[in-house]
């Protein structure tokens, strides 16, 4: 946008780098903004602001929370027995809309990949074998994403859990071979989930 003043330009180019957005949509974003700049772009620049400043990682299970334990982790009434694993946040938002699983979370934040020099240390693997053996797990539910490295992650999850001695599945039916859970329906993952297979 080359008649744009300088900050707006900027502004731009930040909205574009956004997942789904390319320039002309963060254009046309960016104008919308401005036009409703008292009912939007105002109050939208202080919630940025504060979760910018209270958002952390969950020190238990890795999602995104405003305290140090995430509302799901501090939950009474989540099952404690069952746990499960997934590669980033928005999967486990994802299982969460689906409203069928009533267990906890492992966020792994990402997959092994060899090309992008993830190795397992990168990952919050040694923490879920930690976890599995402190709270009493009895079934690690891997809803790991139906890719190579979601599939080359869950095999090597299966070998460091195997002298554990938990009850390992994965989701079964409607994911998917490189389907990735965040762009999934409620429905499907809800039937994913029941009908998981034991590995």
């Amino acid at each position: 946008m080359a008649d744009a003043p300088g900050d707006i330009e900027a502004l731009i180019a930040l909205m574009a780098r956004l997942p789904g957005l390319g320039p002309r949509s963060a254009r046309r974003a960016v104008l919308h903004l401005l036009r409703k700049r008292s009912g939007v772009m105002e109050p939208l620049a202080l919630a940025l602001a504060k979760v910018s400043a209270s958002a952390r990682d969950c020190r238990i299970c890795g999602n995104i929370s405003d305290h140090d334990t995430c509302p799901i982790c501090a939950s009474a009434k989540r099952e404690t027995g069952v746990l499960c694993v997934v590669e980033d946040v928005s999967d486990l938002w994802a299982m969460e809309r689906a409203g069928g699983f009533t267990g906890r979370y492992h966020v792994l934040g990402g997959t092994l990949s060899a090309l992008e020099s993830i190795g397992p240390e990168a990952l919050r693997i040694p923490h879920l074998v930690a976890r599995v053996g402190q709270e009493g797990v009895r079934e690690v539910i891997l809803a790991l994403n139906a890719t190579v490295e979601g599939q080359t992650t869950a095999h090597y999850i299966a070998e460091a859990l195997a002298p554990t001695g938990v009850q390992l599945s994965a989701l079964a039916q409607g994911v998917p071979m490189g389907g990735e859970l965040d762009y999934l329906d409620d429905g499907t993952i809800s039937a994913a989930l029941a009908a998981r297979r034991r590995l």
